[in-house]
């Protein structure tokens, strides 16, 4: 892999840059829509090629689980497997293992968790999960980690941040491993741990950096945490990473969120949350989002969003759009999802020709001042 920066703001720490891949560069900052089981729900590869993605990210736990890695393997590899010719970003499977915390137990070996499918029992450690990976042929992968939830006391922070650290470091020797053999050409990426204690991050900061691992992840965020001190802890850990590599934060998706990322040096993000609100009826415009069920959408016959340029907006109106909501039909889940996936990509596309333009901040202000959150009632 190879990033460069290529553009700076003047004004805060927002960037552009390329980062090389093996299936073709993407230019940062880049928002990643989720695959979790091999596909982005209700869009197809030509729908999201044609919004503009050569990234998007699927999870390992789950694909761990179904359809499982020989089948994967046999298919000869999961970019064939999905019908995806571009890049593809997974996670280890630690957030998953977290969110699991009733069925799982955590060692420093790895991680015993049950099966929300089956309710069979896996082991994963770092190595395995480099593995698992590889056997995927993940563009990008990321090291097995230890999240905890906002509230954690130090004590269970720092146990966890050394379980990271020590998975980091064996993850790494399997990588390299893989990579000097000349059977995998995928890059790995460290996360950043350490809950909300300052000193825990820059520890686990300076430990990701020292690594040598391609890019650097911020992980433990989104986590439950009130907005301001998920901005403060941002704004502080990406302050403490090195500029020649990608930065990535994990699990952001809605436009405030994501505009302070970049505005604090951040490369990459995902986030469900697109592809979701647009299955549940609830669609993306400049002036913020609206659910479709609402009855003034009724007789509503002007596109979701006038500004924009998306082939939903330029062909379906709200009223037909609200139709199809609430008769569940599924043309509604596919249209709303591909419209929202189409909104967040303009949008970072937008803040990267501020970046270019030296006006990054003065592009968030207006952005946001006219964007608000509506009510689902």
């Amino acid at each position: 892999m190879r990033f460069s920066v290529t553009g700076k703001d003047s004004l805060s720490a927002a960037r552009t840059g390329t980062i090389s891949l093996p299936h073709g560069d993407t230019d940062t900052p880049v928002f990643m829509p989720v695959g979790t089981n091999g596909t982005v729900k209700a869009v197809t590869p030509d729908d999201l090629k044609e919004i503009g993605f050569d990234l998007i990210l699927s999870n390992t736990y789950h694909l761990y689980l179904r359809p499982g890695e020989e089948v994967i393997e046999k298919a000869g590899g999961l970019h064939r497997f999905m019908n995806w010719d571009r890049n593809i970003l997974t996670d280890s499977g630690g957030f998953q293992i977290f969110s699991l915390s009733a069925l799982r137990e955590i060692t420093t070996e790895g991680a015993w968790f049950q099966s929300h499918v089956d309710g069979s029992k896996h082991f994963i450690s770092p190595e395995k999960a480099v593995t698992i990976q590889a056997v995927f042929g993940s563009d990008i992968q990321m090291q097995l980690d230890y999240c905890t939830p906002w509230g954690a006391s130090r004590k269970e922070a720092e146990k966890a941040l050394a379980i990271t650290n020590e998975w980091l470091s064996r993850a790494k020797n399997k990588w390299d491993e893989s990579v000097l053999s000349g059977a995998y050409a995928g890059s790995l990426f460290s996360i950043v741990q350490g809950n909300f204690f300052p000193d825990l991050r820059r520890q686990s900061a300076e430990i990701c950096a020292a690594s040598g691992t391609p890019g650097i992840a911020i992980g433990g965020l989104s986590v439950g945490e009130p907005p301001e001190l998920f901005n403060e802890t941002l704004a502080a850990t990406a302050a403490l990473l090195p500029e020649e590599k990608p930065r990535y934060v994990m699990g952001i998706g809605t436009p405030e969120y994501i505009l302070n990322a970049i505005e604090q040096g951040i490369d990459m993000f995902d986030c469900v949350l697109p592809t979701r609100e647009g299955r549940n009826g609830k669609v993306y415009t400049r002036q913020g989002p609206f659910a479709l069920k609402k009855s003034e959408n009724r007789l509503d016959f002007s596109p979701i969003d006038k500004e924009c340029g998306c082939k939903v907006c330029r062909e379906y109106t709200r009223a037909y759009l609200r139709h199809l909501f609430r008769t569940n039909e599924i043309l509604c889940s596919m249209l709303a999802s591909y419209h929202n996936l189409y909104f967040i990509n303009e949008l970072v596309q937008n803040a990267r020709n501020a970046i270019k333009e030296n006006r990054f901040l003065e592009y968030k202000r207006d952005f946001l001042s006219h964007h608000r959150e509506a009510s689902d009632e």
